[in-house]
């Protein structure tokens, strides 16, 4: 096989010869050989994670494989001392694993893809030259040699070089980026990348208009989207921010838990108390301070953000995407079809001498008629195909020419009287074509362009007072309001006229200039606010497109990325040349573009950004993207114009292409680490007044207040609802109105650990043992009476110390919803579900207290009324002081 950075250089006959065919095709028993030796010509998947391996995963990480110590140590204990309830502790602890692992496991399978969406962007049969007939084959059967058959509408089913053309021009925007069609000659190129390549057409591109016959060089991995596809498949997956501080937290909490135990175990064995009750009493230390409900939490969380996030048209693919997106602080943003329509668009008109805006036109008469020439010539000089659906004349083909017609044809009005009646196609040397028409007027060639090119067939300029000889002084003129056309980012072509009374010229000459149109691909409309509220919420935008870096700049300007007068712009030829150093020290740039890049460079540039610390968000929509997408911390493709390569490799893709969804998305993500906080301090907090009963067990040799089992009844009962609905508080007003947090700040911060410990812990601790030791007194317990598990009189002091533990923890989920403002400002209707947890923690709690199944499980009995009106007396109190620190936190905060 031909080198693929050298088959463009060549002449159609040195291309044939070096694939050892004609323009005939292969005959059949050869290509039969070749497709042995070369396989078929599809996109193969790398080796991937068996589905077992991935479901075993969810079972095996940090916190899971605490989780399952906690649970043998509960089995352990039970081994030596059966009937106390350790059994079920075990089980109640494998259940959250099993549970919390299938939900994990099925939220993921779910919304994975299989690589066969890159085939899918393949067409299934096309036409090919076999021993010279035309014979219609599967893609897939393709092989080196194959001449293939090109028409409008087609996609390219391999990389191939063109033998003949016709009027040829194809659509690259899924390889490239770029969001015009680009003419292909036969000629050879000395183009260094067969991407932009004249004579080449590449797999996944598809056929704008024209026709042509190709022979097939690449097929399957071999060609450029196989290789995108293979960077794509092996870009590595690199943990999210959340995952990352998870991680970080079991460590931490298994630390603190496996310290704690052994501590106190030499504690107990100090104080002189029996090995094996020593022993329990070190697994409850250990059960204790290791929140069981923690992970089914951030779990059930992050699926409820995802189905908000849903609501506002932005799907998650993968959970920690979540978090990961609202902690980004810089999006590498792809222009076509994200930042903009994805679709050309007369903007701005040179005629009679002067400007026009297009929304000038309306209702100007005079100035339609006296531009007659013009829109007609908008009106008829195209290659496109004029179709009707549901009623109605549309016209399929390139999208600039579509622009061009459907204005000249308003403009123009009634066409019955006009009859196209030959053409001068375009080609890429000329830069022109032209159509003759018989007009109301007579004979007319109608000719469009490139301005330089069309310029030198002309010798008049039509100006408003007439026509005016086009001599250097008004050339000069016509030159600078090209340039400023397309400094302002317009794709700018020239109009032009001549009357033909018979026959039809071999060549254009001595036409009449009718004036210059400028055309985009225009700015969404909602995207500059949402480049504003990405600004105010600290966010970077870095446009990286395969676009000219004049249009992406002027894109940038309208949209409020790019305010000062000398952005930095750096375009793939560029950013080949320089070290991967050079490059993150030019990431430094206050505002700064990269157009014209490839597939591998989008990556570096985000490699780039990581090692500065970013977490970077990519959005993109074509399979060039895709590597990229792979690569960033989260990846956003385009749910309408996005290929499925693009989404297979995404994190989140969005629902309606609108760039303004990823601020919401933003705003979520941020509401996520927030809320995570929020119940993480809710937690943790009744983690205290669970540890505090059996250090005064062990040291002050008094009946344990709080048993194992009643333990996982707050952690895996009572608190798992409030907890959820702390999850699911709206983000706060002024979430976008501060910057992304900073790399190094943790999930689990001090002053969190802090205010859970050594604050709202030790306050519901103290209320629980004071009650606890209420009841007992009551009952006229004396210090140093040691009470056996069933006496009636332990058991209501435990449930009182749970009761007044879950009590304490119903107010504190009212605490926990802002870790300043005062629960008065919040209000309690504002979220419906604190008032559902509140419900259903008050719920469990009668139900493990006050019915039999209860009683029996939780080894707890009823208890009184004046037992829950002092717990209520202690939840008063622990209100109140935590309305006292948040109020001096806001003074302190305060400018």
């Amino acid at each position: 096989m031909v080198d693929l950075m050298h088959i463009h250089g060549l002449s159609v006959e040195q291309a044939l010869a070096s694939l050892n065919t004609t323009a005939a095709g292969l005959a059949g028993p050869e290509a039969a050989r070749r497709l042995a030796e070369f396989g078929p010509n599809h996109v193969e998947e790398v080796g991937r994670e068996h589905l077992l391996i991935g479901f075993a995963r969810e079972f095996t990480h940090f916190f899971a494989i605490i989780l399952w110590i906690g649970a043998a140590l509960a089995f352990l204990a039970e081994h030596f001392d059966p009937g106390q309830g350790m059994a079920r502790l075990g089980v109640a602890i494998v259940g959250v694993i099993i549970v919390n692992g299938v939900f994990s496991f099925w939220q993921e399978y779910k919304a994975e893809k299989a690589v066969a969406a890159l085939r899918q962007l393949l067409p299934q049969k096309v036409q090919v030259l076999r021993g010279g007939e035309v014979t219609q084959l599967l893609a897939s059967g393709l092989v080196p040699g194959d001449v293939v058959l090109l028409a409008e509408g087609d996609f390219v089913p391999a990389d191939c070089r063109l033998i003949e053309t016709l009027a040829l021009r194809v659509n690259t925007a899924t390889i490239t980026g770029e969001s015009l069609p680009k003419a292909r000659t036969t000629e050879a190129s000395t183009e260094d990348s067969p991407v932009y390549a004249r004579n080449l057409v590449l797999a996944g591109t598809s056929v704008v208009s024209g026709e042509a016959r190709a022979v097939v060089y690449a097929t399957g991995m071999r060609t450029e989207f196989g290789r995108i596809a293979h960077l794509t498949q092996t870009a590595g997956t690199g943990s999210s921010p959340l995952q990352r501080e998870i991680a970080r937290l079991s460590r931490i909490v298994a630390v603190l838990a496996t310290g704690m135990g052994v501590v106190l175990y030499f504690v107990g064995q100090a104080v002189g108390l029996p090995p094996l009750e020593n022993l329990l009493f070190a697994i409850g230390i250990i059960v204790a301070n290791v929140p069981e409900g923690l992970l089914p939490t951030v779990t059930l969380s992050l699926a409820m953000a995802t189905q908000r996030m849903a609501r506002r048209n932005a799907l998650v693919r993968h959970l920690p995407a979540v978090e990961a997106l609202g902690s980004t602080t810089t999006i590498c943003c792809d222009k076509t079809g994200t930042l903009t329509q994805n679709r050309m668009s007369v903007q701005r008109l040179w005629l009679g001498g002067g400007f026009l805006d297009v929304g000038d036109l309306a209702g100007q008469a005079r100035l339609r008629e006296d531009n007659r020439e013009l829109f007609a010539n908008a009106a008829f000089c195209h290659n496109l195909k004029i179709v009707e659906a549901n009623g109605r004349h549309k016209l399929l083909g390139d999208p600039m020419e579509a622009a061009l017609a459907s204005i000249g044809r308003q403009m123009t009005g009634e066409l019955a009287a006009y009859r196209r009646i030959d053409e001068i196609p375009f080609d890429t040397d000329r830069k022109r074509m032209s159509v003759l028409c018989a007009t109301p007027r007579g004979r007319m060639l109608y000719c469009k362009g490139a301005p330089e090119t069309v310029i030198a067939a002309c010798g008049h300029v039509q100006f408003d007072a007439g026509l005016v000889p086009l001599d250097p002084v008004v050339r000069t003129r016509l030159l600078a309001a090209q340039r400023q056309m397309a400094e302002a980012g317009l794709r700018v072509l020239a109009f032009a006229h001549v009357a033909v009374p018979d026959g039809m010229p071999g060549e254009e000459h001595g036409m009449i200039l009718s004036g210059l149109v400028g055309l985009e691909d225009p700015p969404r409309p909602e995207v500059p606010e949402a480049v504003a509220r990405c600004a105010t919420a600290g966010i970077r935008i870095i446009m990286v497109t395969g676009d000219h870096p004049q249009t992406a700049l002027a894109i940038a300007r309208r949209i409020g990325m790019v305010k000062t007068e000398n952005p930095m712009v750096i375009s793939g030829d560029q950013l080949r040349s320089i070290s991967p150093a050079q490059l993150q020290l030019a990431l430094d740039a206050k505002e700064i573009i990269f157009a014209r890049v490839a597939a591998e460079q989008k990556m570096l540039i985000v490699q780039a950004l990581q090692k500065k610390g970013e977490i970077v968000a990519v959005t993109g929509d074509g399979v060039n993207d895709a590597p990229a997408l792979k690569t960033a911390d989260i990846g956003i493709a385009m749910g309408i114009g996005g290929t499925d390569v693009a989404k297979e490799a995404a994190d989140l893709i969005l629902l309606d292409d609108n760039f303004a969804s990823i601020v919401a998305a933003i705003e979520e993500g941020r509401a996520v680490f927030d809320n995570i906080r929020k119940f993480l301090t809710y937690i943790l907090s009744s983690n205290i007044p669970e540890l505090v009963p059996y250090l005064a067990f062990v040291l002050f040799r008094i009946p344990l207040p709080l048993t194992i089992i009643q333990i996982l009844a707050v952690d895996l009962g009572t608190d798992m609802l409030p907890a959820l609905a702390l999850g699911a508080e709206k983000p706060d007003p002024g979430v976008m109105q501060r910057p992304p947090r900073a790399r190094h700040e943790r999930l689990l911060s001090w002053s969190l650990l802090a205010r859970a410990y050594l604050f709202l812990g030790v306050l519901e601790a103290a209320a629980a043992m004071a009650v606890f030791f209420v009841v007992l007194n009551a009952a006229g317990w004396t210090w140093g009476v040691n009470l056996d598990r069933t006496d009636p009189l332990y058991l209501q002091a435990t449930s009182a110390c749970l009761a007044t533990i879950v009590v304490m923890q119903m107010m504190n989920v009212v605490l926990c919803r802002h870790p300043s403002k005062s629960a008065f400002a919040l209000g309690l209707f504002g979220n419906r579900y604190i008032l559902m947890g509140l419900a259903a923690e008050l719920a469990v709690i009668l139900f493990i207290i006050y019915t039999p199944p209860g009683q029996w499980l939780f080894g707890t009995a009823a208890i009184g009324a004046e037992v829950w009106l002092l717990a209520l007396v202690g939840a008063a109190l622990m209100w109140a002081l935590e309305e006292m620190r948040k109020a001096w936190l806001r003074r302190r905060l305060s400018p």
